[in-house]
């Protein structure tokens, strides 16, 4: 375990992210213990576990609360997603207790926040996320148009326990941040899920999306986001090799169709996207859940 001294940790976006409506980035560490084979940082700077290289960021909080003094004072405002490139509740928030640091901070400045986890180690701020949630100052334009100050947000590839075991060996079962997000639901808050990825030919058809959004909206879930798999670079450690890997254990008859969705990129077509939206948004008003965080997209 590495900790490290931070000079600046709260990342401000150029623009504003169309799915989760966040304004700012914050991660307390960097690598990940849920050690998701398909993860979008892999292709990176991260090794091929990514436990092995957690680094801790022992004044996060501190440089945090002069970031968000310094934007609070200007009514720079917006909702602060909570990680971005990590699960803010990996086993050493246990010791650490950074995120929970970093909550107590963004209430003292009243920002809004986005969740972003697989863990049921969110329960225990629910205290803080509910006195957020009560008191967050949006930014300008998103007052009126959203009131919640906190948005907890659960994420999925699939419903199905031995795919999840083998894609997020570090993670909870689905069917428990499931359970999750319900006892969230239950405590008041505003929640939802995320599938993103779902994951081409094994759960992006509609038999799996269909179970999937029954699934959320029975537990609870204000909306859900579903979106496609990006598989990045050529190492060991990277993306597309450790998925291929899965595909050859578990799914070696999907390889050829793989390799004519991706060919030589890191995503599939936009045509794949594009049919994945329009089924996703069919089925979500079929079942009755919205299909993303506001009832209508920002201007």
């Amino acid at each position: 375990m590495k900790t490290i001294l931070v000079k600046s940790i709260l990342n401000k976006k150029k623009k504003r992210d169309n799915w989760f409506l966040d304004d700012y980035t914050l991660n307390p560490y960097e690598g990940c213990s849920m050690n998701c084979q398909y993860c979008y940082i892999r292709g990176s700077k991260y090794g091929e576990n990514m436990a092995e290289t957690l680094s801790v960021k022992l004044n996060g909080a501190e440089v945090l609360d002069r970031q968000l003094a310094f934007r609070a004072k200007k009514d720079q405002y917006g909702i602060i997603a909570l990680a971005s490139a990590t699960d803010p509740y990996l086993r050493a928030e246990e010791k650490y207790r950074l995120t929970r640091q970093f909550l107590e901070t963004i209430l003292n400045h009243r920002f809004p926040v986005l969740m972003i986890t697989k863990s049921e180690m969110i329960l225990r701020d629910l205290d803080l996320l509910k006195e957020i949630d009560r008191v967050a100052v949006h930014a300008a334009d998103l007052r009126g148009k959203f009131t919640r100050g906190a948005i907890l947000s659960f994420s999925m590839s699939t419903l199905d326990p031995a795919i999840a075991s083998a894609l997020e060996p570090g993670a909870p079962l689905p069917q428990q941040r499931l359970e999750t997000m319900q006892k969230c639901k239950e405590a008041g808050m505003f929640v939802g899920v995320n599938c993103i990825p779902v994951l081409p030919f094994i759960s992006d058809s509609e038999e799996q999306l269909t179970k999937m959004i029954r699934a959320a909206k029975e537990h609870g879930a204000d909306y859900i986001l579903i979106g496609g798999l990006t598989l990045f670079g050529s190492q060991p450690s990277d993306s597309k090799v450790l998925y291929r890997k899965f595909l050859e254990r578990k799914f070696p008859h999907l390889i050829p169709d793989y390799k004519k969705l991706y060919r030589i990129y890191p995503y599939p077509p936009q045509e794949y996207h594009a049919a994945l939206a329009v089924l996703a948004t069919r089925l979500c008003r079929e079942i009755g859940i919205r299909n993303g965080i506001l009832d209508v997209s920002l201007p």
